[in-house]
This record gives C-alpha cells, sequence and structure tokens, in this order.
C-alpha cells in the first residue's frame, strides 16, 4: 500500500519497537478498509513470537485491525534465532517454515486474507501463503502495509 521510506522506518520504529501502541490509529482506518475491500472468508495476521508479544505486548497488524482475529496461524518454537529486523536479504531467504497451524484451524475451500506489516523480500508471506494452502486454503491473498 505504502513504500518502505524513511518516514515508514521512523512510524515502524516507534510503533513496534519502541512499543507507542497509540501509533496504531494511524493507519488503523486505512488497514481495515483495504480489509473489507478484498472480500475474503477469512483474515489472518501474520504472527509474532510469544518472546516478542510477550515483550511488545502487542501484535502491531492486530492493533490496526482492532477486531478480533482467528489464529490461524502460530510460530513454531525454534532455537533462539535472531528477529527478521535484523537479518540482511540472504540471511532472510534462508529462513526456514517459521509457522505451524493452530489448533481446530478449519480453511477447507476458503479465501483467506493474509495480512502483515512490511514485505521486504517476501519470505514470510510465502512460508504462511504455502502452509495456509496445504492445509486446504482455495486461495490467499497478501496484504501489507508497507513495501
Amino acid at each position: 500500500m505504502f513504500e518502505y521510506n524513511d518516514a515508514m522506518h521512523d512510524y515502524f520504529q516507534r510503533y513496534k519497537f519502541q512499543g507507542d501502541y497509540q501509533l496504531r490509529q494511524v493507519f488503523a482506518k486505512i488497514m481495515q478498509q483495504a480489509v473489507v475491500q478484498r472480500c475474503a472468508e477469512i483474515c489472518l495476521v501474520v504472527p509474532v513470537t510469544p518472546t516478542t508479544l510477550q515483550t511488545r505486548g502487542f501484535n502491531q497488524v492486530a492493533g490496526w485491525l482492532a477486531a478480533p482475529l482467528a489464529p490461524g496461524l502460530m510460530t513454531q518454537a525454534t532455537a533462539k534465532s535472531v528477529p527478521q529486523s535484523k537479518k540482511d536479504r540472504q540471511a532472510r531467504l534462508r529462513t526456514p517454515q517459521p509457522f505451524k497451524m493452530a489448533p481446530n484451524t478449519i480453511l477447507a475451500g476458503r479465501r483467506v486474507l493474509l495480512v502483515d506489516d512490511i514485505y521486504t523480500t517476501g519470505r514470510t508471506m510465502r512460508h504462511a501463503a504455502t502452509l495456509l494452502l496445504e492445509n486446504g486454503a482455495k486461495s490467499v491473498t497478501g496484504l501489507t502495509l508497507a513495501r
């Protein structure tokens, strides 16, 4: 939706990494409208790790959407790794599948909208979309605020 430029970088630094949760309101309406326009049967957000959720206190994408969301995807427990935001392009492309399906998620024949904050290499979206399709989704469409 928007170019990832210096202004977006500053926004994400304050919102995600400095925990300025009030900044969710800056893009909440536009993200909510974008979700509605995509007409999916189910909307899932790319999850953050339990450690990130505990540290940050919120999932930045869920903060924009301001609605209860089906869990759908979960992060897999892995050995301590470097956060995506700290990896270079090549390291991001080598990232193994970080997701697993949440229990009782039913996707059979449904159109899924997958929402994330930043599209960098596309690896996160591809991992999630692959898993969702393997688990019965009819289609997966990605939506990110910045690229």
